[in-house]
């Protein structure tokens, strides 16, 4: 955000060849030849070293049929140009590919560019390779590029040949990269080729230079960034056994700008390595972080209103489920209302809003739950989705995951539906739901890039503002200014109350803060011991934002499989 570079370009310089319409192999393999006594290629053998070789007993072969050498005895400058042979075989009719595009001397620069003259087609110019200031920072989210080996992928070449691309052109492959690839590429030099009669090159004209790809300015702030990300890395080195990551979020909840986004991870050698895709990428159940949604879901379908917005909290018991309770009341009996339901995190209330929204309004021990669940949890997905929850965020990235939806099986799936014990979210979806909370309901989509920029002809550094990336509203949740206003008051009241889930953890911010805690049953697959873990572990999560009369940032957490 304040232009501090997180991905470049570092210039190559690079051996080319440009091949012919009629260049046969012969005349290829001469070339090559020729053009071994002026660079260095690696050039390891099968013959002599079985392991780790640079040329395959193929491309021996090919360059053989080529030349009619005995490929047990290549001499040094063959087996380069065996190398040199493979890059060349590679391209097709008036086509240009990199010989040699790493560790090119100015030396060798200088004695093809001497000899151009007997090495038609071969050329000297500039390439260039990604490059990361900032270490490993964000690396998931920035995506990659495809190698010239590679080139388009296949699935796409239809697409990209049509755009002007060459088939072994690099392009985004994964994230940002691919998001953007038609911002980051710029445009090709326009060549006029001359042929002669044989349809061997004789000149080349550049018609016209090409241009620089644009600049993708991100919305995250590289101190705050490595901050959070410290926070991440420290937190998960003091926690052993089945909690092995941590994911952390931060947006704008008026703009989407995403502020912050981090995932670490314990890899299978013990060292914690960046999982920042896993905020869109992986799924949890999150607990009572999404009671808000829950609570304005019963306000939209119309069963909670002020006339009877108080609900007995005591534990439930139904035929064919589980019994429902609240951590903080697991045998008594105490009145809640919308408000102290979120502050004292109330999974009775919840569970009886659910019932409200089934059409079975009164409880009595062991009842059974004589709705149509399948309608229900329906109707509740329906209602989450107004928040992000089960969806897509919008986010400028490609491959996001929209949760995972179980299928329902019994009515009281739908009551734990109601307080996070049933389906699974993505850190990145509980961030745009308490963000479209913090924002008075309107729903906008998180971006990484706020801005594209031009880049500067003469210095080659960030140029003039090409594209400022507007704020995408993708809904308004229709619920009344009261009844936002009652779920808001109920967040500041679980960090604020005196008996909010979150208040010692706020007692001493400068900041006023509103929020919610979750802890949901989780289950993890240990590979060591081949089995799972189901109910012996929880996921703990937290929602919030600040300040809260104007909120400026909105926070989620995700620190799954803890011992329960």
């Amino acid at each position: 955000a304040n232009l501090k570079k997180l991905v470049g370009n570092e210039a190559r310089n690079t051996i080319t060849y440009t091949r012919g319409k009629n260049t046969t192999a012969a005349t290829m393999a001469e070339i090559a030849l020729n053009l071994a006594d002026y660079i260095t290629m690696p050039s390891v053998s099968p013959f002599d070293n079985p392991d780790s070789s640079d040329i395959t007993i193929r491309d021996m072969q090919d360059f053989y049929i080529a030349t009619n050498q005995d490929i047990s005895d290549f001499s040094k400058q063959e087996k380069v140009a065996t190398a040199i042979f493979k890059s060349m075989n590679a391209s097709y009719s008036l086509s240009t590919v990199n010989i040699k595009n790493q560790d090119v001397s100015q030396e060798e620069i200088a004695k093809v560019s001497e000899n151009l003259d007997s090495l038609p087609g071969i050329g000297t110019g500039t390439d260039w390779v990604r490059t990361y200031p900032q270490g490993n920072m964000l690396k998931s989210i920035l995506g990659s590029v495809t190698t010239e080996s590679q080139g388009i992928p296949s699935e796409k070449v239809s697409k990209y040949l049509a755009m002007g691309y060459s088939r072994n052109d690099r392009v985004g492959r994964s994230y940002l990269e691919q998001q953007y690839e038609s911002v980051l590429r710029g445009t090709k030099s326009s060549i006029e080729t001359e042929t002669d009669k044989n349809g061997e090159i004789i000149n080349q004209i550049e018609k016209y230079s090409g241009s620089k790809g644009d600049n993708l300015i991100l919305s995250s702030d590289i101190e705050y960034q490595a901050t959070v990300e410290q926070i991440a890395k420290d937190s998960l080195a003091k926690r052993e056994g089945m909690s092995d990551r941590i994911y952390m979020a931060a947006m704008d909840p008026k703009t989407g700008d995403i502020l912050g986004l981090t995932g670490q991870r314990v890899d299978e050698n013990g060292e914690i390595v960046d999982d920042a895709l896993g905020n869109f990428s992986q799924v949890f159940t999150m607990g009572s972080s999404i009671k808000g949604a829950t609570v304005l879901s019963a306000y939209m379908d119309g069963v909670l209103d002020s006339s009877n917005n108080r609900i007995l909290d005591r534990k439930l018991q139904f035929q064919g489920s589980k019994d429902i309770s609240s951590i903080f009341n697991r045998n008594g009996a105490i009145w809640m209302n919308d408000i102290t339901a979120l502050e004292r995190s109330s999974n009775v209330y919840m569970a009886r809003l659910a019932m409200r929204m089934g059409g079975v309004r009164d409880y009595t021990p062991n009842q059974s739950l004589p709705f149509d669940y399948n309608a229900l949890i329906k109707k509740q997905r329906e209602y989450y989705a107004m928040f992000g929850l089960g969806t897509n965020t919008g986010i400028d990235l490609p491959f996001e995951s929209t949760g995972l939806l179980n299928p329902p099986s019994q009515p009281g799936n739908s009551l734990f539906e109601a307080f996070g014990q049933f389906d699974l979210y993505t850190p990145l979806q509980l961030l745009q739901y308490v963000s479209t909370i913090a924002n008075d309901g309107v729903r906008v989509a998180p971006r990484l890039v706020s801005e594209i920029r031009g880049t500067d002809s003469k210095t080659g550094e960030i140029g003039a503002l090409s594209t400022e990336i507007e704020t995408k509203v993708l809904n308004t949740v229709p619920v009344s200014k009261d009844a936002m206003e009652r779920v808001q008051t109920g967040f500041h009241q679980a960090v604020h109350g005196d008996q909010g889930t979150a208040r010692a953890f706020f007692a001493d911010a400068p900041y006023d803060a509103a929020g919610k805690t979750g802890t949901a049953q989780a289950s993890k697959y240990n590979e060591e011991e081949k089995r799972n873990y189901p109910d012996e572990l929880v996921n703990l999560t937290y929602v919030g934002y600040a300040p809260f009369d104007d909120p400026e940032i909105a926070v989620a957490v995700v620190v799954p499989y803890l011992p329960a």
